[in-house]
């Protein structure tokens, strides 16, 4: 691949770009807002220049909405060996082009799964989608050369390639992403008429909850739009799950032993099976979870103090796996949770309370 056109330049647009352009294909970027163009090729994106003939490979990375229509412009004027979009639903703007009657041996659906709450070309980055999975959604239609090109344009973006059926995707992102949005939204609408002191109260399990509940409600009624069944049927599921627990926490009130008795067996349920789902979420580098020790560290709001205790924790030898922050209210320190190895946590707090550092158990 020597050349490309980003056809949309969002965050995912331009963020393939600076992908590609730092790879040292030569991208042009097209926008419906040529300012946002401007802006991506400003960014070091590529250039914001018309095109002066076809490209290797067109990106279309256009809202859910108008995703079919590019891709049936970009397929008809013939501006590349080979179109992909990268919209996050795939069922639908495949049968739209299909119901135009277009030869779509040129075109194949793909879908990165990565993404920010922030939008837009400012928010993007060359290395947005690195180790990240990118789904592939070709038909016996697709041509060869065009699964190649999607195949490059993964790998020079240092994702991961996954092959799905289009509609079995769009069920797996209603399960993984969509309704994941939605939860993560209601759960955050319960603070916002919440009392100030019990907002004050926050911990990282609701930060966690509700962090994506920061995202761009246009882009997501579009994409929820463009998803409505699937996403449906999942709620449905939860909705059931939540009537289940309703009833239990009832029960738990009830002056009658054997209401009582069901209502702790089915809690018990639903936080076992709760326990059973997240063992399958993978775990670093897509391998499976691992279970690790956390080392609490009390740390002070000061620069240079994260760079310090990682030097420390490699000082000792010890690989920090993953880490969290948990920031203490009204004050200027935080308790950081360093997740290692079981056989590395004794080892870790030991040199850490060497070198000065607080350890909480």
């Amino acid at each position: 691949m020597r050349t490309a056109v980003v056809i949309g330049t969002g965050l995912i647009g331009t963020s393939a770009a600076l992908a590609l352009v730092a790879r040292g294909v030569t991208v042009h970027l097209i926008d419906h807002d040529p300012e946002r163009a401007r802006t991506a090729a400003a960014l070091g994106a590529g250039t914001d220049d018309p095109l002066e003939g076809p490209v290797d490979l067109a990106i279309i990375a256009v809202p859910p909405a108008h995703t079919a229509t590019a891709l049936a412009d970009a397929l008809r004027a013939g501006i590349a060996r080979g179109c992909l979009d990268v919209a996050s639903v795939k069922g639908g703007p495949r049968r739209e082009l299909e119901a135009l009657g277009l030869d779509l041996s040129g075109y194949i659906g793909t879908h990165p799964m990565s993404g920010k709450e922030r939008s837009g070309p400012l928010a993007a980055s060359a290395d947005l989608f690195e180790g990240r999975p990118w789904v592939l959604t070709p038909t016996p239609e697709t041509d060869t050369e065009v699964l190649n090109l999607a195949l490059e344009l993964v790998a020079l973006c240092r994702a991961v390639p996954v092959v799905m059926d289009a509609d079995a995707h769009d069920r797996a992102v209603a399960l993984v992403s969509h309704t994941p949005q939605l939860v993560s939204s209601m759960v955050a609408a319960r603070l916002r008429e919440a009392d100030e002191t019990a907002v004050r109260l926050c911990g990282q399990g609701i930060r966690d909850v509700t962090r994506i509940a920061a995202s761009d409600p246009r882009m997501w009624l579009e994409i929820l739009a463009a998803n409505p069944g699937p996403v449906a049927d999942t709620l449905a599921g939860i909705a059931t799950d939540l009537d289940e627990t309703v009833r239990a926490l009832r029960s738990l009130e009830s002056p009658d032993d054997d209401k009582r008795e069901d209502g702790v067996l089915a809690i018990e349920d639903v936080l076992r099976r709760g326990n059973a789902g997240r063992a399958r979420v993978p775990g670093k580098h897509g391998a499976a979870p691992a279970a690790y020790e956390i080392v609490a560290v009390l740390i002070s709001d000061q620069p240079g103090e994260l760079a310090r205790i990682f030097a420390d924790a490699g000082r000792a030898a010890v690989n920090v796996e993953d880490v969290r922050i948990e920031h203490a209210t009204g004050q200027q320190a935080g308790l950081v949770q360093l997740m290692v190895e079981p056989s590395a946590a004794p080892v870790l707090s030991a040199a850490l309370r060497e070198r000065g550092w607080s350890i909480r158990q």
